[in-house]
C-alpha cells in the first residue's frame, strides 16, 4: 500500500502542492497584473501614476515624435513672424517700384486708397523727430520677444508675439536700409483710409498682435500656458 502511494503520489506530497500552486499571472482578473512573486496589482499602475502626476503638474510632456510642445509653439511664433515680415517686405517693394511718384490708386472710392508715402516717424506717422529712438525701441521689442519665446507654451500667445515680431522686423528693415541713412531710414507707408493716417502691413501686424495680447491678458492666459483668475 505504501509502495502504491509512493508511485501514484498524494496531495500531501511537495510535488502535488507545487503543481497546484498558482502561477504568476494565471487567473488574474481583468485590469490586474501579477509580478514575479504572484502578487496581483492593477495593470499599468506605475505608468498611470506617472501620467497622472505629469498631468497634474501642467507641464508639456514630449509628444510621440519626441519633440516637446513648447518647441512647436516657438515654431508657430517664428512661422507667423516670417509670414508677416514677407508680406510687408514684398508689398513695400511693389509700392516703391510701381506706386511711388505716381498718383494714388483708388481701391474703394475716396474711402480707401493706395498712396506711397515715406514716414520718418512711428506707426501711423507719429513722432517724426524721434526716428532713432523708434529704431531702438523696435530692436528692443525683437530682443524681448526672442527671450520670451523660451518660456512659450501657449498657441494664442505664439500667434500674437509672431505678429508683433514680424511687424517690428518689417519696419526695422526700413529704418536700417532706406534713405536718408542707417537707423534713420523712412518707413514706406501706402494704405490710406479716408480721415485716417497712412500705414503699412507691418503696422497692421503690430496692432493686431497688440490687441490679441490685451484680450489674452483679460482672459488670464499667460505665455507659459497657465490660466489665472483675479
Amino acid at each position: 500500500m505504501a509502495e502504491a502511494e509512493r508511485i501514484i503520489g498524494t496531495p500531501d506530497t511537495p510535488d502535488a502542492a507545487g503543481n497546484g500552486r498558482e502561477r504568476p499571472g494565471e487567473d488574474a482578473a481583468p485590469g490586474e497584473r501579477a509580478d514575479s512573486e504572484g502578487t496581483r496589482a492593477p495593470a499599468g499602475g506605475s505608468g498611470s501614476d506617472e501620467a497622472a502626476a505629469a498631468g497634474a503638474s501642467g507641464r508639456d510632456e514630449p509628444t510621440a515624435a519626441g519633440r516637446p510642445r513648447g518647441k512647436r509653439r516657438i515654431a508657430v511664433l517664428f512661422a507667423v513672424a516670417m509670414f508677416a515680415y514677407a508680406l510687408d517686405l514684398i508689398s513695400k517693394m511693389i509700392v516703391v517700384a510701381k506706386l511711388e511718384h505716381h498718383p494714388p490708386i483708388e481701391i474703394i472710392g475716396d474711402w480707401l486708397k493706395f498712396e506711397a508715402i515715406r514716414n520718418a516717424g512711428a506707426a501711423f506717422g507719429f513722432g517724426e523727430a524721434f526716428t532713432v529712438i523708434f529704431t531702438m525701441i523696435a530692436a528692443a521689442v525683437i530682443v524681448v520677444i526672442a527671450r520670451l519665446a523660451r518660456k512659450l507654451y501657449s498657441l494664442p500667445w505664439a500667434i500674437a508675439l509672431g505678429l508683433l515680431l514680424g511687424g517690428a522686423l518689417g519696419n526695422l528693415t526700413d529704418r536700417i536700409f532706406r534713405a536718408p541713412g542707417v537707423f534713420e531710414g523712412a518707413v514706406v507707408d501706402f494704405i490710406a483710409p479716408k480721415h485716417f493716417a497712412v500705414f503699412n502691413l507691418a503696422d497692421s501686424a503690430i496692432v493686431c498682435g497688440g490687441i490679441l495680447i490685451v484680450l489674452l491678458s483679460f482672459k488670464g492666459l499667460d505665455p507659459d500656458g497657465t490660466v489665472h483668475k483675479d
